[in-house]
């Protein structure tokens, strides 16, 4: 009897562990329709592969491939916990909610037992004990008179906001696991952060009354036991940046949707000040710090309102101007002061939490107007004002590629997957943005699709366009795209580069068809989706958040219209920053900074719309640079699936027609 067809009582007899296409094939059969994939076995054999020699892996899996159970088959076989990093919502309950679940069934009599998992989210998810006992003594006042975004709340607002919270506090006695995401229904924002604590802002268990029933600690101490520890990019870096003291100790990390890392570090290392966020802070210090430490923050808040008032918005390319930095400067020593007075927090403190709150507040504060007037080479600084009127300074690191080179590849193993990492038909570019170098040991692989792209699918070019001008949608365009909306009628996701290019293909289309014209705000994005899902005769018009965002397979999607090659805009701080370094450096910032950016949000769009393997249609780009550009047009091409490709406006409108007939 050989090792392929031992059975689970033989291989427990002999000790011996299952081999990953063993662990594979129980996996794959357990999926309703699941057949094994060559990409995924081949996948899966590279994971293995990788955490036994250590060597990092950047593995490209096509839509289709299944490469979940592709990483998470071999995840079974190491020593000590993985962690799965995502960076969706979607991605994540999937994983934990279906995937996991069902592999756990099928691997179990070959494993001998029952693989075991767990999500961990951030602090600021779980619901906590000590914000819940005083929720209702005087930090409700700010919520309601002062929110986030600088604008206030009808007083109206209180009893609602209390009935949330009663709900919640009765709902916390009874959840096991305080997570926000089995709340059901959900509650507002507003109600949630009154009852839920930031991690900077945490006492710690020892010194917090509710420390042994804190949540958020139950859900590391489940993590710490798992073999397969689920969390997103956002806590991944915050874990970083935090010297690797949130995540349980680990030797393989498995990067789901790797594209998006270096955007959720940057995300994650970027601060802001607004006078709106100083006017709060104000208020929650003033039962800690006393009456002069109170007017010297108000003063700084006043100060940086005024500073930023004349201020326009964009990158702040020649220094921090002299108004916000004196008030800057104020800020910090205001802060500092304030601080001093607090001084430790100690457990027998009438009131550690709170007096941690506004502690770790202050702190923040005096670590961002420190940063801002620092004004070093490796931060980008902007001002952000929108049409409500909120102002803030906002800092950044310029690159995060050291801090991933020095804080992720450490001690663990990184396996990085995603649909797209092949830039240009290339690892290179993605690589280096993840802080891989020639001194790292590292490989790739890209597994293909199980797919048949050519025959599934037309790439169509409008290359006789004009090349696009205007942030909106030009005439030529809006012709070209309501042929091609008529020849199939209806089945159209269309990906749009502005608000105003969507809101005008949305009115042309409504004036000149009779379809069911769905677009992006004017109803919720899940009942828009399942509404596009259901009617035939329907299209569905948005921005970025479509371009990853939709997965509808069948003949629903048969046509997906791209507008314009998706480029940061000029007014972008961190991409333009990053070009001018580029640029100053005496290379190219356009080829090393927007050409890959568009790279992969084209690619993300694009793959919306083979997304089964009976999936047929048009992904139409209305930008004819993609054809025309000697310089960048190839290198895009290269970076999406492999389509039948076309420029022939004809040609495409007679397929389209076929499909509209069967």
């Amino acid at each position: 009897m050989t090792a392929a067809t031992a059975t689970p009582a033989t291989r427990r007899a002999r000790r011996e562990r299952p081999s990953v296409p063993e662990l594979l094939a129980a996996a794959v059969g357990a999926v309703p329709g699941g057949a094994e994939r060559p990409g995924q076995r081949m996948m899966a054999e590279a994971v293995a592969h990788a955490a036994e020699s250590g060597e990092h892996l950047l593995v490209q899996a096509g839509t289709g491939t299944g490469k979940s159970l592709a990483y998470l088959v071999p995840s079974l076989l190491v020593d000590g916990p993985v962690v799965v990093s995502t960076a969706t919502l979607a991605l994540q309950s999937q994983l934990v909610d279906h995937d996991l679940p069902r592999l756990a069934d099928a691997v179990e009599p070959l494993l001998g037992r029952r693989p075991t998992f767990a999500v961990l989210k951030g602090r600021h998810h779980y619901v906590c004990m000590a914000r819940l006992d005083n929720s209702s003594v005087d930090e409700p006042s700010d919520t309601l008179f002062g929110d986030d975004s600088g604008g206030t709340k009808w007083l109206g607002e209180a009893g609602r906001l209390g009935k949330q919270i009663q709900r919640l506090t009765e709902w916390a006695m009874e959840s096991e696991t305080g997570d926000r995401d089995e709340l059901d229904p959900g509650v507002d924002d507003s109600a949630w952060r009154l009852v839920s604590m930031p991690a900077r802002e945490c006492v710690g268990v020892a010194r917090c009354p509710y420390g042994s029933e804190c949540f958020a600690e139950f859900a590391r101490q489940r993590a710490r036991e798992a073999d397969i520890v689920v969390t997103n990019h956002s806590l991944l870096a915050i874990d970083m940046l935090a010297e690797r003291k949130i995540l349980p100790p680990h030797k393989l990390l498995v990067l789901d949707e790797a594209h998006e890392l270096a955007d959720r570090v940057s995300s994650a290392a970027q601060a802001e000040l607004s006078p709106e966020a100083l006017d709060r802070a104000a208020r929650r210090a003033r039962p800690q710090v006393d009456d002069e430490g109170y007017e010297l923050l108000v003063e700084a808040g006043d100060a940086l309102a005024v500073g930023l008032a004349d201020v326009p918005a964009g990158r702040l390319t020649a220094g921090l101007p002299t108004p916000v930095a004196e008030a800057l400067t104020l800020l910090d020593g205001a802060t500092r002061r304030c601080l001093h007075g607090i001084g430790e927090v100690k457990a027998d403190d009438p009131d550690p939490v709170r007096k941690q709150q506004v502690k770790a507040l202050l702190t923040d504060l005096s670590n961002t107007a420190q940063r801002l007037l620092a004004f070093s080479a490796q931060d980008v600084a902007w001002v952000e004002k929108d049409e409500r009127g909120r102002r803030a300074v906002v800092v950044a690191p310029l690159s995060v590629a050291g801090t991933l080179q020095t804080h992720l590849y450490e001690e663990r193993t990184v396996v990085a997957a995603s649909a797209t990492l092949a830039l240009g038909g290339k690892f290179d570019t993605v690589a280096k943005a993840l802080g891989l170098d020639d001194e790292t040991d590292w490989t790739s692989l890209d597994v293909g699709s199980p797919f048949d792209y050519p025959r599934q699918g037309i790439l169509y070019v409008a290359a006789k366009l004009p090349r696009p001008t205007t942030s909106g949608l030009s005439e030529a365009a809006a012709e070209e795209m309501v042929e091609l909306v008529q020849a199939l009628g209806g089945r159209t996701l269309g990906l749009f580069s502005s608000r105003r290019a969507a809101e005008r293909a949305a009115e042309v289309l409504r004036e000149r068809t009779d379809l069911t014209i769905l677009l992006q705000g004017e109803e919720a994005l899940p009942l828009l989706v399942r509404r596009f899902r259901e009617d035939r005769n329907s299209c569905l018009l948005g921005v970025m958040s479509l371009w990853q965002g939709v997965d509808v397979p069948g003949d629903a999607c048969q046509l997906v219209i791209i507008d314009r090659l998706p480029f940061p805009r000029p007014d972008e701080p961190l991409a333009a920053a990053r070009a001018a370094a580029v640029d100053s450096a005496g290379g190219s910032g356009f080829a090393a900074v927007s050409v890959p950016i568009a790279a992969v949000r084209l690619a993300q769009g694009a793959g919306r719309l083979i997304r089964a393997a009976g999936d047929r249609g048009v992904v139409a780009v209305l930008d004819s640079r993609l054809e025309t550009a000697k310089g960048y047009g190839g290198f895009l091409r290269r970076s999406l699936p492999p389509f039948w490709y076309t420029t022939k406006p004809a040609v495409v409108r007679a397929a389209l027609k076929r499909l509209a007939a069967r």
